[in-house]
């Protein structure tokens, strides 16, 4: 039987059921807006990734320092702690942080902020400008240690 991209694969071992993904990489999704995390999660999860949702920034940080992640995606506007504010602490807290943090937002930086989140995130991205399908692309790129290119078609 042939595996389609996305397909979560659950076992059964001594009674217990095990649920593993198709390509390992897990996702951590910082993100207050129900709708736009459930697209983004959907959309990943039928990619292969194993996604876990998130509305605080409190709640965010605990996870994210967990270590277990490859992949942030940290919204900038989040109740409890700001996703700047997450980032910061992150950078700043973490030893050997082995996830790449994405900024997702809708917000328009001042060059000089936006040039800090670039020197601290590993990407920016503007949600209005990507599809959940690009943003799979983006993230299929950075999870195979390539660099995005800027061309994603949807």
């Amino acid at each position: 039987m042939a595996l389609t991209a996305g397909l979560k694969i659950t076992h059964y071992i001594g009674g217990s059921m095990e649920q593993t993904y198709k390509n390992g990489k897990k996702i951590l999704c910082i993100e207050d807006e129900s709708f736009i995390s459930e697209l983004y999660a959907r959309a990943l999860r039928r990619s292969g990734y194993e996604v876990n949702t998130l509305i605080s920034g409190i709640d965010g940080l605990r996870a994210a320092q967990s270590n277990e992640y490859d992949i942030i995606l940290l919204d900038l506007m989040i109740p409890g702690m700001t996703g700047f504010e997450v980032l910061r602490q992150l950078r700043g807290s973490v030893d050997n942080l082995k996830a790449k943090i994405l900024i997702t937002t809708n917000l328009d930086q001042s060059d000089e902020s936006k040039e800090e989140l670039e020197s601290m995130a590993d990407g920016y991205l503007v949600k209005a400008e990507f599809t959940p399908r690009q943003l799979v692309s983006i993230i299929d790129d950075i999870a195979a240690g390539k660099q995005p290119s800027d061309n994603y078609n949807t």
